[in-house]
């Protein structure tokens, strides 16, 4: 459609997208489709084309749209108010794709008079720009055959291996100023190497419209719109197409928790605490200097959920992991005596939160049973990811950041030391069923002078390679999905800044490649072992050998598949010496096989091991039936499993 170039005709109200049933379920808070009638709609009304425009104001004396098309005048296309409901709404002819636009906001109290992004808004401009912009999202999707089979690859016996990036800062383009990737030129670069390393899903850091670049997606202005950074939504819906058709799943950081205070944004929208509370003990966020949304308000979970709706049905993304929830969980989340308030009961949950979290799940599997929820939650909050009907909060999925915090520590001790922190290895397994839990490796490790992955490994540089492949195979031996941030699978050696791309330099060194190596086959196997994936949040999945050897620094244990017989044995040396004729119990005699071993010379190490084959002697240990003499490398890690199975 093309755009006039003079201002249009003023708004005409009476033509609605919005029916008496959206008002009613939007108010309500039960609204899980906004983005199909409030925003702007490039339509046709009786032959006459143009754009609707809607945008809920409840406060508001009086609105109008601006943009480049009546050169920002605030009298030229005032909207119609649809009464109670708090939205304002018209059709303004000759407005098509690509107009810039805001709504002038004016204020029943007069003194304030605003410029606002559309909070439904499909395209904003390129920052530092903050307006919105007119679009349609319209893709011919090419990914039939991967929306027909992700029941089967998201499902919760699935391997799943996530490879988490943030997308300005994994490649750039160094011979053009370092700049960003666009969507279209990331596409088939990210497929080709996530599919080529074996990973499953590709998780992106916020791709939601965001002003301030080094916040990396957190504080989002833009609920309904891919930054345009990287270009356009057509652009993004390429990319989530391209992975699809390369066999790899999208997952998108999905932020309900907070948003920031930027004029443009949802804050004092019409002039009102609208989207936050107006106590700032309820409605600012201490540790982010940013607003927490009303989740009792219906109109803000209507807004949120169809949020969520939005990016499952236009963009096709498998999973949504949801950020923070520990912070909407806890009233008194980073919060001293006195600044905060208890709810109705006097405790410190927010009630309002975990209604929101629980619809929103609901939601989310009764439209889409082929994608996940997973959240970010750090505490032991009990059931965040069991079904609502049994007292849950309904996510799929929950990341395990005890576990990630108690191995890095137990890493970074000299391996003279770790006899003296075995229970670190060991305390996981108390918990591990209780959630379906995700093991993270993430961006929040190796930043703010946390350093790089290998950086926290101890020793020489032998060493600390050889404990990165030691804590990556580990990782992957455990029960639980996985999940790695960009540059840990080279053994980035800088800690990540979003302002470079990655030190993709390295993997011209041996050392790099073969810890990119050593991904590689942990993917292959994870994948193609049942046992190393399909029980992952069962206790039948998983059984120990020898939990005990802390004088050794040594773990070992088996997991298993749903089939009878299908068994994956692992031994862990978590010390820098050889141990030849070490003896682990098994359930199987006859041939066994080294299905890995990250001492291989292939990765980086120095070739101790088993030549690959052992056998089983019928004879008990450790209250298995038969035993295998084995040398287990040092800093390394075993994969182990019989022959005939």
């Amino acid at each position: 459609m093309k755009q006039r170039k003079s201002p249009a005709g003023r708004g005409r109200p009476g033509r609605s997208l919005l029916s008496p049933d959206d008002l009613y379920l939007f108010n309500e808070g039960s609204h899980v489709r906004l983005y199909r009638v409030l925003g702007a709609h490039p339509v046709c009304w009786g032959g006459e084309k143009g754009t609707q425009f809607a945008v809920w104001a409840p406060n508001a004396a009086g609105v109008s749209v601006v943009g480049d098309f009546n050169h920002w005048d605030e009298s030229a296309h005032p909207l119609a108010s649809r009464g109670d409901s708090g939205v304002w709404e018209a059709f303004v002819p000759g407005i098509g794709p690509g107009a810039l636009y805001k709504y002038h906001i004016r204020s029943r109290h007069g003194h304030y008079r605003v410029h606002k992004a559309d909070p439904v808004g499909f395209q904003h401009e390129v920052p530092p720009g903050t307006a919105s912009v007119v679009s349609e999202l319209v893709h011919d999707w090419n990914d039939e055959e991967w929306m027909a089979e992700r029941v089967q690859r998201n499902a919760l016996d699935a391997p799943w291996s996530i490879y988490e990036v943030h997308l300005g800062s994994w490649m750039r383009v160094p011979k053009e100023g370092g700049r960003f990737l666009s969507y279209g030129e990331a596409a088939p670069l990210l497929a080709e190497y996530a599919r080529r390393l074996g990973f499953t899903h590709v998780e992106l850091l916020p791709v939601m419209e965001h002003p301030f670049y080094g916040s990396w997606g957190y504080q989002a202005t833009g609920y309904f719109a891919p930054t345009s950074r990287y270009g356009t939504p057509q652009e993004f819906m390429s990319l989530v197409d391209t992975l699809h058709q390369h066999g790899i799943g999208v997952i998108v950081d999905w932020v309900p928790s907070h948003f920031p205070d930027d004029e443009h944004g949802l804050g004092f929208f019409d002039g009102t605490h609208l989207y936050e509370h107006a106590d700032p003990r309820l409605g600012h966020h201490p540790d982010w200097d940013s607003l927490i949304f009303n989740y009792g308000r219906g109109e803000v979970r209507s807004f949120l959920l169809s949020s969520a709706m939005f990016w499952l049905d236009r963009y096709h993304v498998d999973g949504l992991r949801v950020d923070a929830v520990s912070s909407m969980l806890y009233l008194d989340y980073s919060r001293k005596a006195g600044e905060w308030i208890p709810n109705r009961y006097g405790g410190n949950e927010n009630l309002e939160a975990m209604s929101f979290l629980r619809r929103l799940n609901r939601e989310v599997y009764a439209h889409h049973p082929d994608v996940q929820t997973v959240a970010e939650e750090s505490t032991a909050w009990p059931q965040v990811s069991r079904p609502v009907q049994v007292g849950g909060l309904g996510f799929g999925m929950k990341w395990d950041m005890g576990w990630m915090h108690d191995m890095l520590t137990y890493m970074a001790h000299d391996p003279v030391h770790r006899r003296f922190h075995h229970h670190m290895l060991t305390f996981r397994l108390a918990y591990a069923f209780q959630e379906n839990f995700v093991l993270p490796l993430s961006h929040d490790e190796v930043v703010h002078g946390k350093g790089a992955l290998i950086e926290k490994m101890p020793g020489d540089y032998w060493q600390r390679r050889a404990n990165l492949r030691l804590l990556l195979g580990y990782m992957y031996a455990q029960p639980g999905k996985k999940l790695l941030f960009m540059g840990g699978e080279f053994g980035q050696t800088r800690e990540w800044d979003h302002d470079s791309r990655l030190d993709w330099h390295v993997c011209t060194q041996p050392e790099h490649r073969g810890i990119q190596r050593w991904v590689r086959d942990l993917n292959a196997v994870m994948r193609a072992e049942r046992a190393l994936h399909e029980c992952d949040f069962e206790p039948a999945g998983f059984e120990w050998i020898d939990y005990s050897d802390d004088a050794s620094s040594v773990i070992s244990f088996l997991r298993r598949g749903a089939v009878e017989g299908e068994v994956v044995a692992v031994a862990c040396n978590f010390a820098p010496i050889v141990r030849g004729d070490y003896v682990l119990g098994v359930p199987h005699g006859g041939p066994w096989r080294e299905l890995l071993n990250s001492d291989a010379e292939e990765y980086g190490g120095g070739g101790a091991g088993n030549g690959g084959r052992l056998a089983a002697v019928e004879e008990p240990l450790h209250g298995q039936p038969y035993r295998l003499q084995l040398t287990l490398p040092p800093l390394a890690v075993l994969f182990l499993k019989p022959e005939e199975s």
